[in-house]
């Protein structure tokens, strides 16, 4: 029987880390500058939770490895080991995904247009303030009709993003939401949303991401 790995001891979670993080570039030896900072353990948790979610064993794995990466950048810190029970607590603060959320439209600040398939790709983003350009002469922007549209139908709650400190929710296309979604692009935005008409082929759902109000943490000073 081969012996079990050696862990260290357990320790009280720190209040500050010192951590250290430089590019990644995949597929590419480069010599970068390493810049250090010092992080207060919930902007580290933060970051984790955006790459993990909330899973206390997948965090407790990270806290141990003592390295991340996160938009391009790998980060790296002095790996320790914390009991399970005192992470879940410090976990605690951090929002937990609420399907009973109901979508709020106004809250609204983003539509992400998804492939399908077993691992779905970003297409394109189309934020609130592009959105809701309005064509000339028009009363309504293309952004509201787009968010009627999606509160008419069997829009469904997929989530909460610690990335985005936003809930997420998914309308699947099917011709007929493609259709009122394309009459609504044609008749209501201006050329310049037109690059959405020759995506929307392609799309099998749009997240919708909706960030709730009451988050308000400190962001991490991420390079």
């Amino acid at each position: 029987m081969e012996p079990l790995p050696a862990y260290p001891p357990l320790v009280p979670l720190p209040e500050t880390i010192p951590v250290r993080y430089t590019d990644e570039e995949a597929g590419y030896v480069t010599v970068r500058p390493v810049v250090r900072q010092t992080f207060r353990l919930e902007e580290l948790l933060d970051m984790i939770l955006s790459v993990a979610g909330k899973d206390v064993t997948r965090v407790r794995q990270l806290l141990h490895s003592g390295t991340i990466v996160y938009h391009f950048f790998r980060y790296s810190w002095t790996g320790f080991d914390v009991d399970d029970a005192e992470l879940a607590a410090a976990l605690a603060q951090f929002p937990d995904p609420d399907p009973a959320r109901p979508f709020s439209p106004a809250q609204c600040t983003l539509a992400i247009l998804e492939s399908g398939g077993v691992s779905p790709r970003h297409l394109m983003e189309l934020d609130r303030d592009a959105g809701s350009r309005r064509r000339m002469f028009r009363k309504r922007s293309f952004w509201e009709r787009l968010l009627e549209i999606a509160g008419n139908e069997n829009i469904q709650y997929h989530g909460y993003s610690y990335g985005r400190r936003a809930d997420i929710y998914r309308l699947d296309l099917d011709g007929e939401i493609a259709g009122q979604i394309t009459e609504a692009l044609e008749r209501l935005a201006p050329r310049g949303l037109h690059i959405v008409l020759g995506t929307l082929p392609a799309a099998a759902s749009i997240l919708f991401v909706c960030p709730r109000a009451e988050v308000s943490r400190q962001q991490v000073a991420r390079p």
